[in-house]
């Protein structure tokens, strides 16, 4: 499945998380060495992460997972497939 039917199907980017607003992480995109640091900071397929706030110009954002916060550019959160909280 391409990652455009995957967000299709009802599913997201980090980077589209607005503020405020929570998700599941389904999957992270590819498996390069961006893919490895990601898992490694701790964005796991089914961990819930928030999305705290976005710098004055858009980019970086803030989220809060695991008990910790993150900042990730758009083109790294790009990267993160969600699903929606319950």
């Amino acid at each position: 499945m391409s990652n455009g039917d995957r967000v299709s199907k009802g599913l997201s980017r980090l980077s589209d998380l607005e503020p405020g607003k929570a998700a599941i992480i389904q999957e992270i995109d590819g498996d390069d060495s961006l893919a490895s640091r990601l898992m490694e900071m701790g964005l796991i397929d089914g961990e819930e992460i928030h999305c705290i706030g976005r710098a004055p110009m858009g980019d970086p954002t803030e989220y809060s997972i695991r008990g910790y916060r993150l900042s990730l550019r758009q083109a790294e959160a790009k990267r993160v497939i969600l699903s929606p909280s319950s």
